[in-house]
């Protein structure tokens, strides 16, 4: 049976990469993050290792000690991490972040990508044995945009790809051609709450992958929960990548945005 190390943030990417590749008959090896990661997770791993970020360094040592060759990193992590006291604990991580040319996403995992790579570990695409939550260019709801909330999608797609191509976010809150918000660290959900605010209603989502992804880490994710803040904020719209977005929950999403009166495309 082929082993696969999996390292855990929150949310529900994880439990679904967990769930595809025990059905394809993979064992799972996860190394989750103690108040974060989702304790739902344990039941569909075959071992499961709880750390704290001042474990840090117990990560690559439980990867070698259980024979783990290739890690896939799911789920998100929360930002508020970057200024824990707790980075300061442990020596590895201190270090690494020190070493960094910034605390951009990509050069952060890229260089704990580069830290397993060190330890005879490869970091592959998070979207191993998951291909098919990743939806097709088209409308994705019944709900069809109307003209001017193509005129926004197309008008933030270059935006959106420019914050990317800057690793600042991935994604941005436009209505009439306006920019309403942008994304950085605080993730989409906040994004679409304070777009709702600014707002009053009436905006359009456009969500995409980076220029130059690294499909290894921090891919674009929507799903129920997407859906569920884009009703309380009045959003019109979501727009997301085709091929390169996760959409968890998708025929539930979609059958709630439809009847919300909320479009959902793929370009």
């Amino acid at each position: 049976m082929e082993k696969i190390g999996l390292i855990a943030g929150n949310r529900k990417f994880p439990l679904l990469f967990a769930e595809s590749a025990r059905a394809k008959g993979v064992s799972i090896i996860a190394v989750a993050i103690k108040g974060d990661t989702s304790p739902r997770l344990k039941k569909l791993v075959d071992k499961i290792y709880w750390l704290g970020l001042s474990d840090f360094s117990k990560l690559f040592e439980i990867f070698k000690a259980e024979g783990v060759s290739k890690v896939v990193m799911a789920g998100q992590d929360s930002p508020h991490w970057l200024f824990s006291k707790e980075v300061g604990k442990n020596k590895e991580l201190k270090e690494l972040l020190e070493n960094i040319k910034d605390k951009k996403a990509d050069t952060i995992f890229g260089a704990v990508a580069g830290r397993l790579q060190e330890s005879g570990i490869e970091l592959i695409s998070s979207t191993t044995f998951i291909e098919e939550y990743l939806p097709e260019k088209g409308t994705l709801t019944r709900v069809e945009p109307d003209f001017a909330t193509w005129e926004d999608i197309h008008f933030g797609l270059g935006l959106a790809k420019e914050i990317g191509r800057l690793d600042i976010g991935q994604g941005v809150a436009i209505k009439s051609k306006a920019v309403i918000a942008v994304e950085a660290m605080e993730g989409t959900d906040n994004l679409i709450r304070r777009a709702g605010r600014l707002s009053r209603g009436g905006f359009t989502i456009v969500k995409v992958s980076k220029p130059k992804q690294d499909l290894r880490f921090d891919i674009p994710v929507v799903g129920l929960n997407t859906v569920k803040n884009l009703i309380r904020a009045r959003a019109k719209c979501l727009s997301i990548e085709a091929g390169k977005t996760l959409f968890i929950d998708k025929n539930e999403s979609l059958a709630l945005a439809d009847k919300k009166g909320i479009a959902i495309v793929a370009v």
